[in-house]
């Protein structure tokens, strides 16, 4: 019988194909990408990674590759909400289907002690937004204006975030590894008018104050009024409470400004490795085209639980909270402490965890010393539980439950023991680590490739691909081409896989460097 995937390439054959192909043409215009081999598990004979798009490059290949999900068109909009153009909408979506489900958690008590996990629900993050972004106007931000935020993971970085999609300005994410002269840099480029911080980064901003002369507003989140520390009589600057700007924009509530799918949502600037930071320039389209084609891959529900430590400055975090926000999954945030952690894992019990190949090679690193160090016997029991389990998941079979009982419950409570998705992004991870995850915590583990420039993801591995060392197919919101780079001898001929520079196109790629034309 054939699969869907082949019927979708069937009925775009005969739609492309001319009625008669001559022998020298039997090669479909439109090919598969196929992944098949004696040592493959049953998942992927005949399994489809993408399509071949019939578009000639120089080299005569027809070599644009296209999601074998979405072979006759791009996604750019979600497949049960299509409705959904923007940020704004995304929430408010969010709002009306889940008002009274948990949305932010934090352990961080008012007097800055920990404690249990505290939620604010979808309806009051709603609430608090529109609080922040009245506030904003009645401190004279128009329509437009760039909102830096200056601060880590916490719920108020997302509700100034909604709060900014609501009346159309444009967050500019800034954060301390940039270094204060790169954070001056951002400021002054992008023209920022207000700033949220904490009282830690406000100290870095009071440093520099007169060489900001856009900012007009800087707000000061988990602090009151009575407690900021001194502030200069700055001209033209206001300083304020989080607490106090709340307050004002509650008694002033204004009413929202929508962006348009085509607005601006975020200028994210990039690290600045190779020269100055380069800000990308990402519209509400842009974000909402990246979280669909993900969804469409992956399915999340409302009872799903992510834990938030990642930096929300950068794209990969930022992704993944415009498709919880779309799920309505409750985002509990760490404490601040990357030390700490895993004590906030056993706490909040999250069933999604995203990370990067960093802190999963120290989680194996540790799994596998403590191993080695329990004893001859329980190593020899490891062993076997490790050897069986993963040969039936290669095998796409369901290991016996007795290993999980004997060895692998334990080590699962070390994130929490709920987890049902790992993702990894940001650099490569070594498939030997892939596959101990796997079968360590009995999980479905993603790996992806993206940049900030394409609203995050470009690639991604498909739920079920047991196969390690790759990072999957085109999502179904870009199309990708690989050009061919002779002086690094890269080229569509190699062996056994084509290589060259990776080239994206979609309504995923960005809209390019703000101010700054000859880098776009």
């Amino acid at each position: 019988m054939e699969s869907p995937a082949q019927r979708r390439l069937n009925a775009i054959q005969s739609h492309l194909l001319p009625s008669a192909v001559s022998a020298a043409e039997d090669e479909s215009l439109i090919g598969r990408n196929v992944t098949s081999s004696s040592s493959s598990p049953p998942f992927f004979v005949d399994q489809q990674y993408s399509v071949i798009l019939p578009e000639k490059l120089q080299t005569g290949k027809w070599n644009v590759y296209r999601s074998a999900r979405s072979p006759m068109k791009l996604l750019s909009r979600f497949d049960d909400h299509p409705e959904i153009g923007t940020l704004h909408e995304n929430f408010v979506h969010a709002v009306e289907t889940f008002r009274d489900y948990k949305y932010l958690g934090t352990r961080i008590r008012v007097d800055g002690t920990v404690g249990e996990y505290k939620w604010m629900t979808f309806g009051e993050a709603a609430t608090a937004r529109e609080a922040i972004g009245s506030g904003l106007r009645y401190y004279g931000l128009e329509q437009g204006a760039c909102v830096g935020l200056y601060f880590i993971n916490r719920p108020e970085w997302l509700v100034v975030d909604h709060a900014c999609s609501a009346y159309s300005y444009i967050s500019v994410p800034l954060y301390d590894t940039l270094g204060p002269d790169a954070v001056k840099f951002v400021v002054n480029h992008s023209g920022i008018k207000a700033i949220f911080c904490v009282p830690e980064t406000l100290n870095t901003l009071l440093s520099f104050i007169s060489s900001i002369p856009s900012v007009r507003l800087i707000v000061v989140v988990g602090g009151a009024d009575e407690h900021l520390p001194s502030l200069p009589s700055t001209p033209g600057v206001k300083f304020v409470s989080y607490l106090k700007l709340l307050g004002q924009g509650r008694r002033n509530l204004q009413p929202f400004c929508p962006p348009k799918p085509d607005d601006v949502a975020t200028i994210c600037y990039t690290s600045g490795t190779t020269g100055t930071p380069k800000g990308v320039v990402l519209t509400h389209g842009n974000l909402i085209a990246n979280a669909s084609a993900f969804c469409r891959k992956v399915k999340f529900y409302s009872s799903d639980v992510y834990i938030s430590y990642l930096p929300l400055a950068h794209i990969y975090e930022r992704s993944n909270q415009v498709i919880c926000c779309n799920n309505g999954v409750g985002v509990g945030f760490y404490q601040g402490d990357n030390l700490k952690l895993m004590d906030d894992l056993a706490a909040l019990r999250p069933t999604i965890f995203c990370s990067v190949p960093r802190l999963y090679n120290r989680i194996y690193a540790g799994i596998t010393n403590a191993v080695s160090t329990s004893g001859a016997l329980k190593e020899r029991l490891f062993r076997a539980a490790y050897n069986s389990k993963r040969q039936a998941i290669m095998n796409g079979r369901n290991a016996s439950p007795i290993w999980d009982k004997l060895v692998f419950n334990k080590i699962k409570e070390k994130l929490g023991g709920r987890v049902r998705i790992l993702g990894s992004g940001a650099s490569p991870l070594s498939p030997d680590v892939m596959d101990f995850l796997r079968v360590c915590f009995g999980c479905m583990l993603i790996e992806g490739y993206g940049m900030t420039e394409t609203s995050c993801i470009i690639t991604l591995m498909d739920v079920g691909d047991v196969l390690a060392g790759h990072v999957g197919s085109p999502h179904a919101a870009c199309e990708v081409k690989l050009v061919d780079v002779p002086e690094m001898n890269y080229t569509s001929e190699d062996e056994p896989y084509p290589r060259g520079e990776i080239c994206v196109r979609g309504p995923i790629v960005f809209q390019g460097y703000y101010k700054d034309e000859v880098q776009t």
